[in-house]
């Protein structure tokens, strides 16, 4: 591939002299945008970090096994290959100069300058560390497909390091899992961990058995799921329990290292939890990209790095340009895939209708189709207006929605197989972990300087 440090325009910009729309962001809000544009008499240019769109609530099914990366990670241009005027470049986006009207991406030394006439910027949000950044080290997060690879090297790979580890202080280190965050995300990623070593790994192991890993979730609210209601925490946190998982609330994380977590309850002294698997699944922080497009548009951001934008979603100052998705402010609303769909939607839509000379009033309405999580197979929590249900029902629901989302029919034929393998059966289909994802360093112990645990390259 030839690079450039020279900046360069993207030819072509517009090939039919016609508007130019640059979305920065190959996520729900950029691809929904971007498809809702099909018919309109625009030229559209993608912009994504990655060649994929990303299916982020199943990721945590990437890191224990049960889906391969590419089934919820279908290639962004293969998804908009029948839409002509839509065109996918990659590149991570580093610069957007609002009084030029252009932005500026990189890619493996290579800088291009993109101009445009309506912007949609649907850059996303990574995790947040509260600060503690350094914890990323040692507890990944679950927001992208090498979190999820990463993660899913580091389980696999030290239950097998268990198999070979004679000191059982060290084996209990490397078979006690520790989530950290109680949201939806914690409560599935806990959920899978507990099904996969009391029920995927029976009788795989001969040194010990599996089933007696322990499997931590720390929440540092008084409930797991507070954004279900009272109720549903409560059986959430009950169905989690009778799992095996040991459910830790008002329990703060002061601390991630190689070989453990340290936590605090408020009044009490630390505690240490030895934990060789650690999954970082609290807080959200907006892109990057936030901050210097807050600064060029004098625009304030909240604690989550989101932006404060007008109620039609554009940028005060900048009605061409619309912050969509984890990036713009909904008071009370979380950071969830149907805001970014429905404001992308938004904002092309008011794109298309602005083009066309027609009204362009009126303000973004979120509609609250619901929350889903699941807690183990065909167990689920659902809250959908009045409705809030635990137990199989609510797993159906679950399963038809995020089929449903799932992009392509194949992804979901391919998906409903490895179900069926991993939920009528037990079995997990994508357990292959490779030394580049994971790799061994020494762990010492009472017993054994050469203990093992896995960590990131």
């Amino acid at each position: 591939m030839t690079t450039s440090s020279a900046p360069a325009p993207a030819a072509p910009q517009s090939s039919h002299g016609r508007p130019h729309v640059v979305i920065v962001g190959s996520g729900f809000g950029g691809l929904f945008a971007a498809q809702r544009l099909r018919n309109a008499d625009v030229d559209v240019t993608i912009i994504g970090k990655t060649s994929h769109h990303l299916f982020q609530p199943l990721l945590y099914q990437v890191a224990t096994g049960i889906l391969s990366e590419g089934e919820i990670a279908p290639a962004t241009r293969e998804i908009l290959r029948r839409q002509e005027n839509a065109r996918v470049v990659l590149g991570e986006v580093t610069d957007i100069d609002l009084a030029a009207r252009t932005v500026t991406s990189h890619v493996l030394g290579r800088t291009t300058v993109h101009s445009y006439d309506e912007l949609i910027v649907a850059a996303g949000a990574g995790q947040s560390y509260f600060g503690n950044d350094r914890f990323a080290e040692f507890a990944p997060s679950m927001k992208s497909i090498d979190d999820a690879l990463e993660l899913r090297a580091r389980i696999f790979g030290a239950f097998e390091l268990a198999e070979l580890e004679p000191d059982l202080r060290a084996r209990a280190t490397l078979t006690t899992l520790v989530v950290v965050g109680g949201g939806p995300t914690g409560v599935e990623m806990a959920g899978q961990l507990a099904e996969l070593s009391r029920r995927g790994l029976r009788g795989e192991f001969r040194s010990f058995d599996p089933a007696q890993s322990r499997v931590v979730l720390i929440e540092a609210g008084p409930t797991v799921l507070p954004g279900f209601g009272e109720k549903l925490s409560a059986k959430t946190r009950r169905a989690l329990e009778r799992l095996g998982v040991e459910v830790q609330v008002g329990t703060r994380v002061v601390g991630v290292d190689a070989t453990g977590v340290d936590t605090q309850v408020p009044g009490e002294a630390e505690r240490r939890i030895p934990s060789a698997v650690k999954v970082w699944a609290a807080g959200v922080s907006a892109s990057p990209l936030g901050g210097p497009l807050a600064s060029a548009a004098g625009v304030e951001r909240n604690r989550s790095g989101q932006l404060a934008v007008n109620a039609d979603c554009t940028l005060p100052g900048h009605p061409e340009v619309f912050v969509v998705g984890d990036m713009m402010q909904i008071p009370g609303r979380a950071s969830v895939a149907q805001v970014a769909i429905q404001s992308g939607r938004f904002a092309a839509r008011r794109i298309r209708a602005r083009l066309r000379g027609g009204r362009v009033d009126g303000d973004f309405r979120y509609r609250d189709k619901g929350t889903l999580a699941t807690i183990s197979r065909f167990r689920a929590v659902a809250s959908i207006g009045p409705i809030q249900t635990c137990g199989f029902i609510a797993w159906l629901i679950w399963l038809v929605v995020h089929l449903c989302y799932l992009v392509g029919f194949r992804n979901r034929l391919t998906v409903v197989m490895h179900w069926a393998v991993s939920f009528l059966g037990r079995g997990r289909s994508e357990r292959a972990i490779t030394l580049r994802q994971a790799r061994v360093t020494a762990v010492p112990t009472a017993a054994s300087s050469t203990a093992v645990q896995t960590v990131a390259d």
